[in-house]
């Protein structure tokens, strides 16, 4: 196999391959982090820890970066263009060794009814 095309002699492969190493390879052919469970809105946040990070690799890196100020799992994977299933690994290693800190989404049925908003919000209104 030549590598070229037909009789043009242009090359058949894309001179811009994209990243050479597939996203498996980053979270070591992982799938899911171990004991923290992630979801894509939950927020994190980098700790204020020090730490020796000479052992992290370059993701871990720039997820640290990122997350100086908080943001949510999604928002951390569209900034590093990596899947999110990459992201949620890569994040949960840095959770368990302190790094990051993650708040879970609020569920849905934890939030106050709008009855009672609306109770709280006439109360205020008789004052």
């Amino acid at each position: 196999m030549s590598g070229h095309r037909g009789s043009d002699r242009t090359p058949a492969w894309d001179d811009a391959p994209g990243p050479l190493v597939r996203p498996y390879t980053v979270t070591g052919g992982r799938t899911r982090s171990g004991q923290t469970r992630l979801d894509m809105i939950s927020t994190v946040v980098a700790s204020r820890r020090e730490a020796d990070t000479s052992l992290l690799q370059p993701e871990h890196l720039s997820i640290l970066r990122l997350c100086r100020s908080p943001m949510s799992v999604a928002e951390v994977a569209a900034h590093l263009d990596l899947p999110m299933t990459v992201v949620k690994v890569l994040l949960g290693d840095l959770v368990a060794k302190g790094f990051v800190l993650a708040r879970a989404p609020m569920p849905r049925t934890e939030a106050p009814e709008m009855t009672l908003l609306q109770a709280v919000l006439d109360g205020i209104r008789r004052l």
